[in-house]
This record gives structure tokens, C-alpha cells and sequence, in this order.
């Protein structure tokens, strides 16, 4: 798979043995232009810009349920603010509750892109 640059996605990493999960990673990247800095990431080539980094299961949940609103909100998880992910990487990091995304934050988010170019 290839992504365009400033696109943003999603890397699970997932391993179970017979005795259930033994890794659960997530990471939300943006792609980076040919040329551009970008940090490495295992599986990705050439890397990205690291928005959000979690493990552990309770976590990488948490973080699926919260991709889940916020797609419940008619937003396309990869469009959310990248701030929004580097907030709830943080948050969730130290075992507390993110900010939630809401329709007024994106349309803010959608017009600073507007007001940038």
C-alpha cells in the first residue's frame, strides 16, 4: 500500500499465541513527501510523522472506540485534526480521557486549512 503525502492512517499491529493477545500496537501516521524528515516505523517504508504511538490492548480499544465516534459523526477518521491525535496520544498515554472530537473542532480544523494555503 502507498499513501499520498499528508495523508493520514492507521497501523495495527496485532500477535496472539494460544493463549490469547500477547501485542496490540497502534500507530496514526501521516505520509511524509519524498525527501521529507519522517521517523522510521517497523513495516512502513520510508516512515512518517508519528501523530499517535499506543500498546496494550486497553488502550489501542480505547482508541478504536474513539475512532468509532468519531466516524459516527459522518467524519472520515484520516480527516480529524492532526493536533486531535497528538491530544488523545498524550492523554491516553498517561491513562486519562481525551478530549472528545466534535463537528464544531473539525469545522474549525477544516477552516485553518482554508485560511493556511
Amino acid at each position: 500500500m502507498s499513501f499520498a503525502p499528508g495523508s493520514v492512517f492507521a497501523f495495527v499491529r496485532w500477535t496472539s499465541n494460544d493463549f490469547g493477545t500477547i501485542i496490540s500496537r497502534i500507530d496514526i501516521l501521516r505520509a511524509v513527501a519524498p525527501g521529507q524528515r519522517c521517523s522510521t516505523v517497523p513495516y512502513v517504508r520510508p516512515g512518517g510523522e508519528i501523530l499517535l504511538r499506543l500498546s496494550g490492548w486497553p488502550k489501542v480499544e480505547r482508541l478504536l472506540q474513539m475512532i468509532d465516534a468519531v466516524e459516527a459523526l459522518g467524519i472520515d477518521a484520516a480527516d480529524v485534526a492532526p493536533d486531535h491525535w497528538h491530544h488523545v496520544h498524550n492523554r491516553l498515554s498517561v491513562n486519562e480521557n481525551p478530549r472528545p472530537y466534535t463537528k464544531a473542532r473539525h469545522q474549525a480544523w477544516l477552516h485553518r486549512q482554508r485560511v493556511m494555503r
